[in-house]
């Protein structure tokens, strides 16, 4: 979300969590908070309670044959929320009691570990209902519980028993595994990043703005939902078929002042249409309407929205930045990323600074040759290059260039094939079964749900995921990826399997007709590479579970399943057109690949430009106050070859800043990450288990419980990543090869 993205840490003190959404605005790893944090870590929502339930191995059904939403047996009501939340904190206390009487570092850790996991069944059930669930009383109890589960979590986060426990299990920790001391050593520097070595008036203002961030998070999210914006567009005619399930008809009067004709209004009535500028919408006008004038009202408004969240924005700003001087940090950023690969803003700005210059040649070239194709098209010798003019005539030139129709690459993409695309990869390259099962009554939360057991011949259950991709009226917009529960090391003999939802918003004329273009399928096959991440590792703690790793690691499973969803020898497995059967032609795959990096400069810079404005909103702050907009507008000039557009502001619609704050950088690193991968590990065979083996044993398995440098060391070697500062940043050739940016 992810779009969870979206991911930069967030702190709520015992619960880290780092929440998600998009790379193209709509994809990441999803959970609830707004810093970076102690028992509970995490790039996604995530878990279940073990003291309710647990799974072994060779289980069958997921958690209870009594179920309700999730599988939970509390939520078989929206009211069960309230006893959800209850029983956690009650076992929680149970278990906090017991803390300073326990000898072991052993027992101190994953004792800890049950407590993260308990409340953690709490928060993300309720963060996925929040986003998915069609009901709103169930919306607003999980609302509810959610708040009433982080109000404890500050408890905790304020508790010097649990904070002296890990000191000595720190201190004392030879008999723990390797997996164990990291877990010792994460748990202590997330709870002194929740401040619990503060003095108690400085810790109280932690939790303060802390409790103020989470809030402030949450409007942010809610406001782009509610106020996505509008345009009405007159008259009727200019708006075509193609594109009418978009809007919706609106009437308007003449203006007329004469006594005599006012009989005659209801008869003069003008018909035009409404188009809610949400983010598939105006994608979807920007790329395909002719009209140039219904692309900029579209446009301007689509980006003028919501207003409400500038000053969302400025008090998140302000209360993240106040946060991290408490504890010691000259900005957000530098407290955000001192313990990632990068360590440091400094890191950050001088790895984007060198992208934005390597790029900057490539894209002003790519800009001007958009520019004298619209001059020709259009047969306008003065007019200049506009940024609602970047969808249509980029477009136009994959499509000429290409012979590419936007409906005849999607025929080849209906949404039940697609699915059937990720089955195939997880069979040829993990020999594992992809089965759709049965959902027990009251387990799901619309129709539209699915669920799949993942499930190992010689390992047997490996975990489950609930799919739930079509869009739908009262569902947020985003497509992520949401640990529900968790793996973890019971006993010697028993684990409890994760269980994940993938959650997307995919539409179409109607629901059985869905069809993906090219850009969703990367987007669907990215959110699965979170969802593998999170069912195929398996760590002792689920502190470390999936995608609960460092942030600018964990976008490089899901980036790299990108790259399966652009290669023919993966396609031809299940992308058939959907009347005929036929198999999709190598030619159009070759087709849509030139089509993709056609414009590569243009839309690399436009990621670089996104990370250094959120690098910049949550860096040091200037002794004068600068608005957001103008922050925003400058970078822009600087880093792209695009003008601003004066009186929009994008960003209050960049659910990344809230979600990834000051990490939005991690997409970059992931996109270099996954290239070298792909280039070093998957490209010769991209199917074969042996790729597969590699994968899951050096790579996905591990989720956060291994250092990510040494992990991605051990898988490619050393060339991938090269020293920075006190940090690392990604080697670039294999991604400057892909996109052929030779002087990348």
């Amino acid at each position: 979300m992810l779009e969870t993205s979206p991911n930069g840490p967030v702190t709520l003190g015992f619960i880290s969590i780092q929440c998600i959404v998009p790379i193209h605005l709509a994809r990441g790893i999803f959970s609830s908070g707004a810093t970076m944090n102690a028992l509970i870590r995490r790039s996604s929502a995530i878990v279940s309670c073990k003291f309710h339930f647990f799974h072994t191995a060779t289980s069958t059904a997921p958690l209870i044959n009594d179920t309700g939403l999730y599988g939970y047996h509390h939520l078989k009501t929206a009211k069960g929320f309230q006893r959800f939340a209850d029983d956690a904190i009650e076992r929680s206390k149970e278990l906090l009691n017991h803390i300073a009487s326990m000898l072991s570092a052993s027992e101190i850790i994953r004792t800890l570990d049950e407590i993260s996991d308990t409340v953690c069944s709490v928060i993300d059930a309720a963060e996925l209902c929040r986003y998915t669930h069609p009901d709103r009383e169930f919306v607003e109890e999980a609302s509810q519980a959610s708040s009433r589960v982080n109000d404890f979590l500050h408890y905790l986060n304020s508790n010097h028993s649990i904070y002296k426990a890990v000191l000595k299990a720190e201190r004392e920790g030879n008999s723990l595994t390797e997996e164990g001391k990291r877990a010792a050593r994460f748990l202590r520097m997330d709870l002194e990043n929740g401040g619990i070595h503060l003095s108690p008036e400085r810790l109280d203002r932690v939790n303060q703005l802390n409790m103020e961030i989470v809030q402030l998070c949450r409007q942010f999210s809610t406001n782009i939902v509610t106020d996505p914006g509008q345009v009405d567009i007159f008259p009727a005619s200019r708006v075509s078929k193609t594109w009418r399930h978009l809007v919706k008809p609106i009437y308007r009067f003449p203006r007329s002042t004469s006594k005599e004709s006012m009989w005659s209004r209801d008869s003069l009535k003008e018909k035009g249409f409404r188009l809610v500028t949400s983010p598939n919408n105006l994608q979807h006008v920007l790329q395909c309407v002719s009209d140039a004038e219904v692309r900029k009202m579209a446009y301007i408004q689509g980006n003028s929205a919501p207003r409400a969240n500038l000053e969302v924005l400025d008090k998140l700003i302000a209360a993240r930045h106040e946060f991290a001087q408490i504890l010691g940090y000259k900005s957000y950023s530098a407290f955000s990323l001192h313990s990632t690969m990068a360590a440091s803003p400094e890191v950050v700005f001088s790895f984007l600074h060198e992208m934005s210059k390597s790029v900057r040649a490539k894209a002003d070239m790519e800009f001007k040759a958009i520019e004298e194709f619209k001059r020709v098209k259009s047969c306008d010798l003065g007019g200049g290059l506009e940024p609602w003019d970047e969808g249509y005539f980029t477009w136009l030139m994959k499509s000429s260039a290409y012979n590419l129709n936007s409906l005849a690459v999607a025929s080849y993409f209906p949404l039940a094939r697609c699915i059937e695309g990720l089955k195939v990869l997880v069979e040829s390259l993990f020999g594992v079964t992809f089965r759709q099962i049965p959902l027990a009554p009251g387990e799901s939360w619309h129709p539209d749900v699915i669920k799949i057991l993942l499930h190992h011949p010689n390992e047997g259950e490996l975990g489950y995921l609930y799919l739930d991709l079509k869009s739908r009226k009262g569902k947020h917009p985003i497509c992520a990826h949401f640990a529900i529960r968790g793996g973890r090391r019971i006993s010697e003999t028993e684990y409890q399997l994760p269980i994940v939802a993938l959650i997307c918003d995919f539409s179409g004329p109607s629901s059985t007709s869905v069809m993906l273009n090219q850009l969703e399928v990367e987007t669907l096959f990215h959110e699965f590479g979170h969802a593998l991440h999170s069912l195929l590792s398996r760590t002792e703690y689920q502190h470390f579970s999936g995608t609960r790793a460092v942030l600018d690691f964990a976008e490089t499973p899901s980036t790299l399943f990108e790259h399966f969803a652009l290669d023919y020898r993966v396609l031809r497995t299940f992308a058939k057109h959907y009347s005929t059967g036929d198999v999709i032609p190598k030619e159009l795959v070759e087709s849509m690949l030139g089509a993709k990096n056609m414009f590569a400069a243009t839309e690399l810079q436009r990621q670089i430009f996104y990370a250094l404005v959120d690098q910049t909103l949550f860096g040091e702050q200037p002794s004068s106050v600068r608005d957001s907009i103008s922050i925003v507008a400058d970078l822009k000039r600087q880093h792209t070859s695009w003008k601003h557009v004066e009186g929009t502001h994008w960003h209050t619609r960049f659910n990344h800043l809230t979600n990834y704050g000051a990490g939005y950088y991690s997409y970059l690193y992931a996109k270099c990450f996954s290239a070298t991968i792909w280039e070093k590990i998957c490209q010769e065979d991209p199917l074969s288990p042996a790729t597969g083996s590699v994968l899951r044993m050096k790579f996905l398995q591990h989720g956060g419980a291994k250092d990510a440098t040494n992990i991605l060391n051990d898988l490619v070697g050393n060339s991938i990543t090269r020293p920075a500062g006190e940090g690392v940043i990604p080697d670039v050739t294999s991604l400057c090869n892909m996109l052929e940016l030779t002087k990348c």
